[in-house]
């Protein structure tokens, strides 16, 4: 049932995002909208974090803002403006790899720092790092190439979203006409 539903709203999802008449800063509050709302869900409900949840939905209004400027930007061209899409949910993924390499969820002595290094798993939520670190004191990393494509990803998408931040704050009527259909 539950498949089912999901995948009569992503068929709405495509429906609403082709239609011609629907408005720019709809579509993409309609895109970026549920998956935020799950990540606030799990903080609240399952993780019994409000604070961490109320920062997220904060942090979720900002981005939106300026990636709703980024597309009103007049001078960019679409390309510079769609990598954006890409480089958010990868830069997602890149995180949720760093921060699980540990992977210390697992059985004791299942985990890739006890198996393979001998030590134990240590990871941090941001910066993004995972590592081994053993008796002696010393450490060894783990997923560097993920951490190398997180903060490429990153910072593409924090300068383009810096440049529709400050195209959002220079000139809100744009932000005002993405919100309406052009038909």
């Amino acid at each position: 049932m539950i498949a089912l539903l999901a995948l009569i709203a992503c068929a709405l999802a495509v429906y609403v995002l082709a239609h011609p008449r629907t408005a720019p800063g709809i579509k993409v509050v309609l895109l970026t909208a549920p998956p935020v709302a799950g990540v606030v869900w799990l903080l609240e409900e399952v993780y019994e974090r409000p604070f961490t949840a109320v920062a997220v939905a904060a942090v979720f209004v900002v981005v939106l803002v300026a990636l709703i400027g980024l597309l009103g930007h007049p001078r960019l061209p679409i390309w510079a403006k769609m990598i954006v899409f890409g480089t958010v949910p990868v830069t997602a993924l890149a995180w949720l790899l760093v921060v699980t390499a540990d992977d210390t969820l697992k059985d004791p002595g299942e985990d890739p720092c006890s198996m393979y290094h001998g030590g134990v798993g240590v990871s941090k939520a941001f910066p993004p790092q995972a590592y081994c670190r053993y008796e002696y004191g010393s450490t060894h990393d783990l997923a560097t190439g993920a951490q190398f494509v997180f903060w490429v990803c990153f910072a593409t998408s924090l300068a383009l979203l810096s440049i529709g931040l400050w195209q959002a704050l220079r000139d809100p009527s744009a932000l005002v006409r993405q919100f309406r259909s052009r038909v």
